[in-house]
């Protein structure tokens, strides 16, 4: 186990290596100017000039790259070119508000996509099993920002039960919960079609196999056979599934802080790439990055325990 784990860890350092390389030469190839930017368009070509100088950016790509990285390393981030804010500061006001997003999402969409996959699966081949699979099918194709938007103008707009626009405090308070909520059920909503849909094909292997048979004929009932042999076997792959989704995830969570305003790092990225404010992209992109590579390294170590063949492997 600890082997894995160390494994694991060493492969996040070239990963990341690689991510920085190619945030960076994006950033090279957008037509804008950064001096420019932070000049303002009056500004005569010798300010440009000092700036570029001042930003390091009359020297080769490659030295800029030594330097971001050397930087990087002090735990430098970097200062905006909008505000003159160091990115720091500005991602971590923004990083537990999609922590907030990402959890409440992930508090309802997780059980409820297992819920539902496994009841389809129990139930094959009725008609409750054919509703299920397709509201998961039209779950999966409907974009994140449509579903959104629909729920911005009913729930929001026609209805007025909840805000749908800004962040109305902690999760533990009630402001906090129903600024959330429109916000949760959309980034939640795309997430449960795939997650019933893996759980629902994992339970259907899982209800034939000899130890389930085995479990019925002790005597055990349905609900004890579903839940502590057919379920607790069929989560292996679900816990795959579900963790490339969160991933994802946070990628839908660009959309949807943009849709809601919700003042995350997502919503942070869209206005640092719109107003070519180049450090702060890269340092939102390094930190979902991160998140994406954490969020995969917690899964292979879920999978590690959930299946005890991995341990000696």
């Amino acid at each position: 186990m600890l082997r894995h784990v160390v494994q694991r860890l060493l492969l996040i350092a070239p990963v990341m290596l690689g991510v920085l390389l190619i945030g960076f030469l994006l950033m090279q190839v957008v037509p804008t100017d950064p001096a420019v930017v932070r000049a303002g368009p009056t500004a005569t070509a010798d300010v440009v000039a000092a700036i570029r100088r001042d930003l390091g950016l009359d020297q080769p790509i490659y030295v800029q790259f030594a330097i971001y990285l050397w930087r990087l390393l002090q735990g430098d981030l970097g200062v905006s070119i909008i505000n003159n804010v160091p990115v720091t500061q500005e991602l971590g006001a923004t990083i537990g508000p999609t922590l907030e997003l990402m959890f409440a999402s992930l508090f309802w969409s997780i059980p409820a996509g297992i819920a539902l996959g496994t009841v389809a699966a129990y139930y094959r081949g009725t008609l409750l099993d054919r509703a299920i699979t397709a509201l998961s099918v039209a779950g999966g194709s409907v974009p994140v920002f449509f579903l959104g938007l629909v729920l911005i103008w009913f729930v929001g707009f026609q209805w007025q039960l909840l805000p749908f626009t800004g962040r109305g405090g902690p999760l533990w308070t009630v402001e906090g919960w129903q600024a959330v909520a429109l916000p949760a059920l959309t980034l939640g909503g795309v997430f449960i079609a795939p997650v019933a849909r893996m759980t629902r094909t994992a339970v259907l292997d899982v209800l034939g196999a000899e130890h389930v048979r085995t479990a019925r004929a002790k005597g055990l009932t349905e609900r004890a056979v579903v839940l502590h042999h057919a379920l607790r076997n069929a989560l292996i792959p679900v816990v795959t599934l579900i963790g490339l989704q969160i991933g994802f995830l946070l990628g839908g969570a660009v959309v949807t802080e943009t849709v809601f305003s919700w003042p995350g790092v997502g919503r942070l990225a869209v206005g640092a790439i719109l107003s070519s404010d180049f450090p702060m992209a890269q340092g939102t992109i390094i930190v979902l990055s991160l998140g994406f590579i954490l969020i995969n390294l917690v899964v292979d170590l879920l999978y590690v325990l959930l299946d005890p063949r991995m341990r000696g492997a």
